[in-house]
């Protein structure tokens, strides 16, 4: 059988690859098809040296031919990594923090799905395999870390570094924490316009002696707005982790999140997608599964979206309680959860080393208009 090339490119109009907004014909991603009888090559330039991306893209080309072209074709994937030049205008060189090997980013389109509780056994988990851990709690208007590390009285003291009087962050559990909580009181609405918000943080981030660090985890607010923006002008963000329940409401708007990170104003990648809340398990039925917020549908977006799924996280009460006591679940020894967040907390670790393998340092960002944040000072 002869292959037409004008029906193999239709049928490559039909995919999409992680991060474009264009199918990847229209992108320019493809570019060449050659015909041989029933043999097809496709040679394909993408801007990403992502792993799974690459593979997700061959499978995908593979799959469009045989379904929408012919079922027994012989095809081959050529693909060519060409990351494309950032203009010299569009960033500012990150102010990286001296000690700090990786910032992570936790976020949430939605409040409510557990992304405090999510940061905080990353937290400890991390520092149980040995890493060196602090936590700088950017929910302005909601920090909940003082609460969940059982340091709610306690406030940082100031240090002298290199001449510089600075903050010491609060550490328990063997993580160093900061918190705008260690400087209000419980009952104080912090009311903040933007700008503020910002100047506390930068405070936190760069008038603070977090000391060596192999991980700095960073709870972002809900949403996708100011202090968000603030964080990423401000660090180079290693990348983000994004946490959602398996409901609709919930995983509109983490896919929103995830957009904002792979914005081309933004381009912060995102090491993936944490499920909490996956299902529920009765004590007195250790072997039944209640999907009360729906079933796999965080890990079902991570496969729409093309980014890896971390794992997830069952529906305990317990996890509820270790967090209001101040103790999180992570440090219940041989437990389940132990083991849950273990896996979730790996699977963390070597998306960061492959990232950091693949693709260059991230640059902080210098965004000038809030307009869908696509644009950036010329």
């Amino acid at each position: 059988m002869k292959l037409d090339r004008k029906e193999i490119l239709k049928a490559l109009e039909t995919i999409t690859v992680a991060g474009e907004g264009k199918n990847m014909v229209e992108s320019g991603a493809v570019k060449n098809v050659i015909t041989f009888a029933d043999e097809v090559v496709v040679e394909l330039t993408l801007n990403t040296p992502a792993l799974h991306i690459k593979k997700r893209a061959e499978v995908d080309i593979i799959k469009a031919i045989h379904a929408h072209v012919y079922e027994k074709a012989k095809v081959k994937v050529n693909i060519k990594v060409e990351a494309p030049e950032k203009a010299q205008s569009s960033v500012i060189k990150g102010n990286a923090i001296p000690g700090i090997n990786n910032i992570i980013a936790v976020a949430s389109g939605k409040g409510g799905v557990g992304k405090s509780t999510t940061t905080a056994n990353i937290a400890v988990t991390l520092a149980k395999m040995g890493f060196k851990v602090g936590v700088l709690d950017a929910d302005i208007y909601g920090p909940s870390m003082p609460i969940m590390f059982d340091v709610e009285n306690e406030k940082p003291i100031s240090v002298e570094v290199d001449g510089k009087s600075k903050m010491k962050p609060v550490e328990s559990y063997e993580i160093k924490l900061l918190s705008i909580g260690f400087f209000t009181s419980p009952s104080q609405a912090v009311i903040w316009r933007g700008p503020m918000a910002a100047k506390a943080l930068n405070q936190m981030i760069f008038d603070a002696a977090w000391g060596e660090l192999d991980f700095l985890l960073i709870d972002l607010p809900p949403g996708t707005g100011d202090i968000h923006l603030s964080i990423m002008q401000s660090l180079p963000i290693t990348g983000a982790v994004v946490v959602s329940t398996p409901q609709a409401v919930a995983l509109a708007d983490a896919k929103k999140g995830v957009a904002m990170f792979l914005s081309e104003a933004i381009q912060v990648p995102v090491l993936g997608i944490i499920e909490n809340m996956a299902y529920f398990t009765p004590e007195e039925l250790p072997n039944n599964k209640y999907y009360i917020f729906g079933k796999e549908g965080a890990k079902n977006l991570a496969e729409d979206l093309q980014i890896p799924f971390l794992g997830e996280v069952p529906l305990v009460q317990s996890i509820r309680e270790a967090g209001d006591y101040g103790r999180p679940a992570a440090l219940q020894t041989a437990s389940v959860l132990e083991k849950v967040y273990e896996e979730v907390t790996r699977n963390v670790v070597s998306q960061v080393v492959l990232r950091n393998e693949s693709l260059p340092p991230t640059e902080a960002i210098k965004i000038t208009t809030m307009a869908g944040c696509s644009a950036v000072k010329k």
